[in-house]
């Protein structure tokens, strides 16, 4: 790995694609970038496309933990873009899971197709832990 090597995108099989992109939009704040069918591609702006939305269609079996896609962790500036994501994500009902990792600070939560998402805030530089050590304590991301 290398200092240009990035995510280039997380791909989602979805079962309403529309439903995908308002969720998308609303919580993470990406844009369409282009659509091709069953496809959508979103974008923060600086690449093509984050996240590409694949639909299967309403009847689709769920994603389930076991293999295939865990989540997708999508990392936030600071402690106001975490809480702010916390807040849209309560305003929708979205059940939220906010984790402290002594590393990171995380919320952990699925989107409307069942697929794990995670909105973190790297705290490497502002705590003394370096790495993770298997920490998992809740927080309150309304004191960010």
């Amino acid at each position: 790995m290398n200092d240009r090597t990035h995510l280039g995108h997380v791909h989602l099989k979805v079962r309403d694609v529309d439903r995908a992109i308002e969720f998308y939009r609303a919580v993470l704040g990406l844009d369409v970038a282009e659509r091709h069918g069953s496809y959508a591609f979103l974008s923060f702006g600086e690449h093509h496309h984050d996240l590409a939305l694949q639909a299967l269609g309403e009847g689709a079996a769920g994603p389930g933990r076991g293999v295939g896609l865990y989540h997708s962790a999508w990392e936030v500036p600071d402690g106001t873009a975490l809480r702010e994501t916390y807040e849209r994500l309560r305003d929708r009902g979205v059940e939220v899971a906010p984790v402290d990792h002594g590393i990171s600070k995380a919320l952990y939560f699925d989107d409307p197709d069942g697929n794990g998402v995670e909105v973190y805030l790297d705290t490497r530089a502002s705590r003394e832990v370096a790495e993770w050590t298997g920490r998992n304590e809740r927080f309150d991301p309304t004191a960010l």
